[in-house]
C-alpha cells in the first residue's frame, strides 16, 4: 500500500507536526492507518534508518522524537502557506498545526504566498510573519472606479478580506485592455503593495458593466475559479462514448427493468442521479432498490474524462446555470436516468418488512428503465390525494420512509429544515421573483432512501475492514462542535427567548429540542443558520470520525455520481471490495479527499454569492418600501435585520439613528441620551435605504417610534 519513500515522508510529517511528542512504530502505524505486519516491519526500518542518518533520536527503548529544532535566537520559526479566505487567518505548515495570524502581523502578505513565521513564546498556536518567501500569484475581481479629474483608475476588490486594498492601474497599462469606468474587471497584481504605495495590476478581463447579469454571474465564477466551458478534446471524448447498451453488459447484471421503477427529482433537474424501485415479495415483505446512475461504467479512472471531473471535484448550482462536473453528453444524456430508456446503475437492495426493519442487504450493478419522471410537487400532491399514477407505490415508500425518519431522530439525529431561496429570472437573467422554498414529504421521501444507501454502503466497507485486509475509503465525516462557538451560540439564543444548556459530554438532544422549539417561528431561520455555523463543516476523509449531525457512526456519499466526485470513487471502491480485491493507497486517498473537500467549499461560496447578488437586485427597485423585521444580529456598527417574509439580510448603520447608540452587551444597543434599547430578536419596521450590488449588501434605515 506504501511505498518506502512516501511512507518516510509521512512518518517526518509525524513527527514535525508533533514535536514535543515521542513515538514507537505501533502508535505511527496506528496514525497512519496501517494495520498490516508487513507494513510495520517497514516502518520500524526506516525508524532506524532515520536514527542513523541523525533526523531523530531514540528517546528510550523503542521510543523515537524529532531531533531539537535549530532556534533562531530565542524564537521558533516555521514556514507555511497563508490562508485569508476563511473567518480566521492562518498558515498552514507542515510542521505544526495551523498558525493563527492576527491581521495587523501580516506583511502584506496575500492568501496562497509562502511565509516565514515566528511563533509566540506563549501560545505556539499563533505567530507573526516575518517575510514572504514565495508571493503567489494574484488575480482580483473587481469594479473599476475613475478619479474626478479622470486621470487616474483604480479597482475596488470585490472581495475586501482575501484582497483589502484597492488597486492601482497605471497609466502605461490602461489601453491594453479595453474597460470603461464602473466595469466588472479581472486584474493581474504586478505590483505588491508596500508601506507607502498602493498594489499595482493590470486588467486582463472586462466583463461589463456592473450590475448587470452577464458581468456579475461571470466575475463570481472568474473569483471562485470556476469553469466556464469543457475544452474541445474532452467534449470529443464524452461523444464517442456509446449509448447503446450491449445485450451482454445486460446480462451480466441484475435485471429490474420490469420492475417498477421512477425518479423524483427537481423541476428543473436534467441529470437525474438516482431512482427507486419498489416490489412485494411472496413472504410479504418489499424489495426496495435505490438504484445510482452507474458513472464509473463510462468514465475510466485516469482518462482525461475522469482527471477534468476529479479537477471540477463537483457540479456548481448557481442561480442561472448549472457548471457540471461533467460533460453533458454524460450528465444529462448517457447517465441521467431518464424515463423509458434502458440504463445502468448501481444499487443498493433492500428487503424490509412492514415495520422497515431490514431483513436482508445487496450491493452490485444493475440495468434499470425508468416508468416515470416526478417532480417533486407531482409526487407530493399524489401522496397528498392518494391517488395518480404510481399513488399505491408511492404510499407505501412514504410510509417507510417517515418511519426511518423517526428512528433516525429518536437515535439522535438532527433536524435541520432549512429553505432554500429561489428565484424566477426573465429571459434577461434579471430576478424577477424570490421565494423561499422549504421541503415537504415528498423530498423527505427521497431524502430518507439516500441517507439509508449512504450509510449502508459505508457499513459494508467498515465490517469487511475487521478482516484481515484493510480496506481504505472515502468517508463523509462530521465532527463533534466546539464548546467555545457553542456557548456563544447559547449566549445568543437566550436573547431571542430560548433556553440552551452546553453540556461538556453531548449536545444533540439539546440542539434538537431547540430545533424543534423554532419551528414555525420568524426566527427559525436565523437560529438554524446559527447553530449550523457553531457546527464543524463536513468533508471528505479516509479517517471514520463518524457523522455527529446525522449521529451515524458510519456515513459516506454514494447516491449522486453525476455531480459530486466523491460518490465516483466510492462507487470504484465498492466494486473493488466487493470482488475482494485489495485495498487503495490511503495516502493517495486522503489528499483525493483533501481537495474534493476544497472544491465543495469552493462551490458552496460561489453558490451563496450568486444568489446573494440575486437577492440584493431584486431589492434594487424596492428602495423606499417598508418592511417588517427583526433585528438578528447586533454589532458595535449597526444591526442585522432580516425581513421575515423574503429571510434576507440588511444593515441598519449606528450612524442612521438618531441617537448615539452603543453596545452594552453582545446583544443590545442603547441610546446614551433616549436609554432606547434595541435588542436581538426585536421586531421592526425598516426602509429600503441602498442595494449595493457591489459589496452584495442592502443598506436599511429604521422607522423609528
Amino acid at each position: 500500500m506504501f511505498n518506502k519513500k512516501t511512507l518516510k515522508k509521512e512518518i517526518l510529517r509525524i513527527f514535525r507536526r508533533y514535536k514535543k511528542g515521542s513515538f514507537n512504530y505501533k502508535q505511527i502505524a496506528k496514525k497512519l492507518f496501517i494495520k498490516d505486519n508487513l507494513t510495520k516491519n517497514l516502518i520500524s526500518q526506516i525508524l532506524d534508518e532515520m536514527v542513523l542518518h541523525k533526523k531523530i533520536t531514540e528517546k528510550s527503548r523503542g521510543k523515537f522524537r524529532l531531533k531539537e529544532m535549530q532556534m533562531q535566537n530565542k524564537y521558533t520559526y516555521i514556514n507555511g502557506i497563508i490562508n485569508t479566505k476563511e473567518k480566521n487567518i492562518f498558515v498552514i505548515s507542515e510542521e505544526k498545526e495551523n498558525i493563527y495570524i492576527d491581521k495587523n502581523d501580516l506583511k502584506f502578505a496575500m492568501d496562497g504566498d509562502e511565509v516565514k513565521v515566528k511563533l509566540d513564546n506563549n501560545n505556539e498556536k499563533t505567530g507573526k510573519i516575518v517575510r514572504v518567501l514565495n508571493a503567489k500569484k494574484i488575480n482580483v475581481v473587481g469594479t473599476v472606479e475613475q478619479s474626478l479629474d479622470g486621470n487616474y483608475f483604480f479597482v475596488i476588490p470585490d472581495n475586501k478580506r482575501n484582497f483589502p486594498y484597492d488597486i492601482y492601474i497605471s497609466k502605461f497599462e490602461r489601453h491594453k485592455t479595453k474597460f470603461k469606468n464602473n466595469d466588472k474587471v479581472l486584474v493581474e497584481i504586478k505590483k505588491r503593495k508596500t508601506e507607502y504605495k498602493k498594489p499595482e495590476g493590470i486588467i486582463l478581463k472586462a466583463f461589463g458593466q456592473s450590475g448587470e447579469h452577464k458581468a456579475e454571474i461571470n466575475s463570481i465564477m472568474e473569483n471562485f475559479n470556476l469553469p466556464c466551458e469543457f475544452e474541445e478534446n474532452i467534449n470529443k471524448k464524452a461523444e464517442k462514448i456509446v449509448l447503446e447498451i450491449t445485450k451482454k453488459e445486460i446480462d451480466r447484471r441484475r435485471d429490474f427493468r420490469k420492475i417498477a421503477t421512477f425518479t423524483i427529482d427537481p423541476e428543473d433537474a436534467k441529470d437525474f442521479d438516482d431512482a427507486l424501485s419498489i416490489k412485494h415479495l411472496k413472504n410479504g415483505n418489499w424489495e426496495i432498490g435505490i438504484h445510482i446512475a452507474d458513472v464509473t461504467h463510462y468514465v475510466k479512472p485516469n482518462t482525461i474524462l475522469d482527471k477534468e471531473a476529479y479537477k471540477r471535484g463537483t457540479s456548481v448550482y448557481l442561480v442561472d446555470r448549472v457548471i457540471p462536473m461533467l460533460p453533458e453528453r454524460i450528465s444529462n444524456f448517457i447517465c441521467s436516468l431518464r424515463p423509458n430508456e434502458e440504463k445502468l446503475t448501481f444499487s443498493t437492495v433492500l428487503e424490509l418488512d412492514e415495520n422497515a426493519n431490514i431483513h436482508s442487504i445487496w450491493f452490485g450493478e444493475t440495468v434499470i428503465n425508468s416508468d416515470k419522471r416526478f417532480t417533486y410537487s407531482q409526487a407530493q400532491e399524489i401522496i397528498d390525494k392518494e391517488e395518480g399514477i404510481f399513488h399505491k407505490e408511492l404510499k407505501k415508500l412514504n410510509k417507510f420512509a417517515q418511519i426511518l425518519r423517526g428512528i433516525r431522530f429518536k437515535n439522535g439525529s438532527m433536524s435541520f429544515e432549512r429553505g432554500e431561496t429561489k428565484f424566477i429570472l426573465d429571459k434577461n437573467g434579471k430576478a424577477v421573483d424570490m421565494f423561499f422554498k422549504t421541503t415537504k414529504t415528498a423530498n423527505q421521501l427521497i431524502e430518507e432512501f439516500m441517507l439509508l444507501a449512504n450509510k449502508k454502503v459505508s457499513e459494508f466497507v467498515v465490517l469487511n475492514k475487521k478482516n484481515k485486509k484493510h480496506k481504505s475509503f472515502v468517508f463523509r465525516v462530521h465532527d463533534k462542535p466546539d464548546l467555545e462557538k457553542l456557548n456563544k451560540f447559547s449566549e445568543t439564543v437566550k436573547h431571542f427567548g430560548y433556553k440552551f444548556k452546553v453540556s461538556e459530554k453531548d449536545n444533540k438532544a439539546s440542539i434538537n429540542n431547540l430545533l424543534n422549539e423554532v419551528k414555525g417561528k420568524k426566527e427559525q431561520n436565523i437560529i438554524e443558520t446559527l447553530a449550523v455555523r457553531s457546527m464543524s463543516k463536513a468533508e471528505y476523509s479516509t479517517k471514520n470520525i463518524g457523522h455527529y449531525g446525522l449521529f451515524f457512526q458510519d456515513y459516506t456519499h454514494f447516491t449522486s455520481p453525476i455531480r459530486r466526485y466523491s460518490d465516483v470513487l466510492v462507487h470504484r471502491l465498492m466494486k473493488k471490495y466487493l470482488l475482494k480485491k485489495k485495498s487503495e493507497d490511503i495516502l493517495k486517498l486522503e489528499r483525493k479527499c483533501k481537495h474534493i473537500s476544497e472544491m465543495e467549499k469552493m462551490a458552496n461560496f460561489a453558490e451563496r454569492a450568486s444568489i446573494k447578488y440575486k437577492q440584493v437586485e431584486f431589492f434594487k427597485d424596492k428602495i423606499g418600501k417598508i418592511f417588517d423585521g427583526f433585528i438578528c444580529e447586533i454589532m458595535n456598527w449597526g444591526m442585522f435585520v432580516e425581513l421575515e417574509e423574503s429571510k434576507i439580510q440588511g444593515l441598519v448603520s449606528i450612524h442612521s439613528l438618531s441617537d448615539n447608540f452603543e453596545m452594552t452587551d453582545n446583544c443590545t444597543l442603547k441610546g446614551k441620551y433616549s436609554n432606547k434599547k434595541y435588542k436581538l430578536g426585536d421586531n421592526i419596521k425598516v426602509k429600503i435605504l441602498k442595494a449595493n450590488i457591489q459589496k452584495k449588501q442592502l443598506d436599511f434605515s429604521l422607522l423609528e417610534k
